[in-house]
């Protein structure tokens, strides 16, 4: 368990096998410049910053999501906006960490 996940900011390793094995879809939600230097195979990247324009399109993949960016701030709140329009959501916190995790 790390800093963030005691801080509520990552969620455990179980959780986030757990969100694998239903299929989930990781989200980055970096700027497209901090995803280019570095990401986790596979990951979508939506920017917080535009995340509200592309709720309709998440909710579209119809499969629950971990967020993560570089520390778990951003995720956090990415993974808030994201339940509140009802997806299924956790924060996997920062991306290096949570890809020690898969």
């Amino acid at each position: 368990m790390g800093i963030l996940d005691i801080l509520g900011l990552g969620n455990s390793s179980n959780e986030i096998k757990e969100f694998i094995a239903k299929d989930a879809i990781i989200l980055d939600v970096r700027t497209t410049e901090e995803f280019v230097d570095g990401h986790i195979d596979g990951s979508k990247n939506i920017a917080l910053q535009v995340l509200h324009d592309h709720i309709t399109e998440i909710k579209e993949w119809n499969k629950p999501i971990i967020a993560c960016c570089k520390s778990g701030m951003r995720s956090g709140q990415a993974t808030s906006i994201l339940k509140k329009h009802g997806i299924d959501c956790i924060n996997g916190g920062g991306w290096e960490s949570l890809q020690s995790k898969l």
